[in-house]
């Protein structure tokens, strides 16, 4: 099945544990879009607690995502079962190996691309009928290789800094995301109190042309909010940009005395977008 193009209500994606509906609304209040986790978040014995709080407890539909464990656990198809007797129709499967893993239940899917048989096989995965977004996850990605961390440690150069094989996947991830359409979003950063850290990854998200980034904390939403919103004169200059290439028909000129060709003009057109989208 072919599914329309999904894109969130805004950049700021919050995840909410699934068996905490009491947190369901405030989580609405503070982000764009809230994913109610049936996963990670949820703790075993609470599977199916969780299951019924998604079905007892309706909130906005078009501002939520929910995700579902990953096809090859015995959770995955009361998952898809709870979500089929909601309104939500927009998931986020973990742990997404293939193609076939997610189009086996056609529902409008972000992949989540946090192991090492999904990253290689994302652009595979991205081209789904029923793909609408991508993804990734660096804890999982590094557990999955026998790592112990996707960052350098503080006693390390680039502290901070993703290694290597999590900043390829973020690249990747990224790539297939624009090669097939679909949404982009960045991974999740743990360290709640490390702001300067967030707001540099999410500077580097907006930069890469990533669609949105998720948060585990509400602080974190309104510095996400702030990194997608395009400063006042990056906003001014695409605007004058957009104005020359009406007026010069497509062709090349010039702005502020930078010469202005089809790529940057690109450029200002994904700067405007941002300024709808915010």
């Amino acid at each position: 099945m072919s599914v329309e193009t999904w894109t969130p209500a805004g950049p700021a994606l919050l995840f909410c544990p699934a068996d905490r509906p009491e947190r369901y609304a405030k989580a609405l209040d503070r982000s764009d879009v809230v994913i109610l986790d049936l996963e990670d978040a949820v703790a075993a014995v609470n599977k199916a607690q969780a299951r019924e709080a998604l079905i007892g407890n309706p909130v906005a539909a078009d501002r939520v995502i929910v995700r579902i464990n990953p096809a090859d656990t015995p959770e995955h198809r009361r998952d898809l079962d709870a979500v089929q007797s909601t309104a939500y129709r927009v998931v986020m499967q973990a742990k997404v190996e293939s193609a076939a893993q997610i189009t086996a239940h056609g529902l409008p899917t972000i992949a989540l691309i946090e192991t090492p048989l999904g990253a290689v096989r994302v652009e595979e995965i991205a081209a789904a009928p029923n793909c609408v977004g991508l993804m990734w996850g660096a804890e999982d990605l590094a557990a999955g290789m026998g790592g112990t961390s996707s960052r350098f440690d503080d006693d390390e150069p680039d502290t901070g800094a993703y290694r290597d094989v999590a900043r390829h996947v973020r690249a990747r991830v990224r790539l297939a995301a624009a090669a097939f359409r679909v949404a982009a979003i960045d991974a999740v950063h743990i360290d709640i109190a490390d702001v300067d850290g967030l707001v540099a990854e999410v500077r580097d998200a907006v930069a890469q042309g990533y669609t949105a980034t998720a948060c585990i904390h509400p602080s974190q939403v309104e510095h996400i909010r702030a990194g997608y919103a395009p400063s006042a004169d990056r906003v001014e200059w695409a605007r004058k940009v957009m104005d020359g290439a009406v007026a010069h028909e497509g062709g090349v000129f010039a702005v502020d005395g930078q010469m202005i060709d089809g790529p940057l003009i690109a450029q200002a057109r994904a700067i405007l977008a941002r300024v709808t989208q915010g």
